[in-house]
């Protein structure tokens, strides 16, 4: 693998900004109110006004994010100072490049959607229950940074040791402040729907899939957190990166725009199976990354997964094809808590011997071509922009 970053984000805003024909990224400008005609019409969108929606889409749902946060934590000082930390803390995960809700914008803008005030709210909700999701993982893999920087639970820590508490009194009130602050961010998500001028039978089908969303995430949470206790050829990797990464990163994002704007059941059906092979795509090339990437790139170590012994298709493809000395080589070093990097060369040798990155590669392939498939059954501009996605993310996965 090249040291390229491949994060399904940074490919996506790459897409819709000027590295990709679909135009420059989103400001905030304007609340989330009124339509999306302005001056061009009723008619079918072209690339162009397309790009432009899309922008102004974004900006409307930075806005509802800010302000949701802002009241969120003037809302409770009056719990003390604890309480508008965690809602600070929290704030200062949310953002970046936006992937869940350029998603659920894409769909429904690309399916005749126009009302900023319905899906603005519901955009913004995608990236707190994305932000929920990052902080409970970040509890279960015990991790304090994220890309470099301290995340909730090492803000907390940092904090707590400038006022003289650290460590087990401190891991107590660290491990506390991630649990809720993740539990918050799944309470905004709902709440933001909520706050949506969707109907509100469109509300409710959007709730479904939110909730779709998390008992989804927890199955393949549960099952990534018991894959080590398994020999690699007992796991199934493809359906872990689908129920913990693919539903709520992609599938459901591009179900809600479909649902707000009314999208028939075929068009529905093409995002499902787009969302579902390019979000297992994105778990395959992050795993990949997470033995052969370059961490000052990728801002994940190149180790931990070893360590951890995580079940990847890699691993389980490196075991499928090694010869005897090369399986005793990874039963030896793959799961240890202390493995060093001379150890992990070793693992990576053998992997290349076994060809398992190939295959891995093989497989995003197939994945991808899926993905294609299914975006051009749908609408243009939509479907040339959901293929513009996979094919950008089939460079960086090279």
């Amino acid at each position: 693998m090249s040291g390229t970053s491949t994060t399904i984000d940074d490919v996506a805003e790459r897409s819709a900004s000027g590295t990709s024909p679909h135009g420059p990224g989103a400001a905030v400008v304007a609340p989330p109110e009124g339509t999306l005609d302005h001056d061009h019409g009723r008619g079918p969108l072209t690339h162009d006004t397309f790009a432009l929606h899309l922008d102004e889409a974004l900006a409307a749902t930075r806005t509802v994010l800010h302000e949701h946060l802002v009241q969120g934590a003037a809302s409770a000082a009056t719990g003390g100072r604890p309480v508008v930390d965690l809602w600070t803390d929290l704030a200062d995960q949310v953002g970046g490049k936006l992937v869940r809700p350029r998603l659920t914008l894409a769909a429904y803008l690309g399916l005749g959607g126009r009302d900023l005030g319905a899906v603005a709210p519901v955009a913004a909700a995608q990236e707190l229950l994305h932000t929920a999701m990052l902080v409970h993982d970040d509890l279960l893999d015990h991790d304090e940074t994220r890309r470099g920087r301290s995340n909730l639970a090492g803000a907390t820590r940092s904090r707590l040791a400038a006022a003289g508490t650290d460590g087990s009194r401190a891991d107590v009130h660290v491990q506390a402040a991630a649990l809720l602050g993740g539990d918050l961010a799944i309470a905004g998500a709902f709440d933001l729907v909520l706050s949506s001028t969707a109907t509100p039978g469109e509300r409710l089908a959007v709730t479904a899939q939110l909730v779709r969303a998390v008992q989804v995430a927890v199955a393949g949470e549960v099952l990534d957190v018991s894959g080590p206790l398994l020999a690699p050829g007992d796991v199934d990797p493809a359906l872990v990166a689908e129920l913990k990464t693919a539903t709520y990163t992609c599938v459901v994002p591009l179900a809600c725009g479909a649902i707000l704007a009314g999208a028939d059941a075929a068009s529905r059906a093409s995002l499902e199976t787009y969302g579902r092979a390019l979000g297992v795509a994105f778990q395959l090339v992050d795993d990949l990354l997470g033995v052969f990437g370059d961490p000052r790139v990728t801002g994940k170590s190149a180790l931990s997964d070893l360590r951890e012994g995580k079940r990847t298709l890699l691993l389980a493809c490196a075991y499928r094809g090694a010869e005897p000395a090369d399986v005793a080589l990874l039963d030896q070093h793959v799961g240890r808590a202390d493995l060093t990097e001379a150890g992990a060369a070793v693992v990576r040798d053998v992997m290349r011997r076994t060809e398992a990155p190939d295959a891995v590669r093989a497989s995003v392939a197939h994945h991808l071509d899926e993905a294609r498939a299914a975006a051009a059954e749908l609408p243009a501009p939509l479907g040339r922009y959901l293929l513009d996605l996979a094919d950008s993310f089939a460079d960086r996965a090279a």
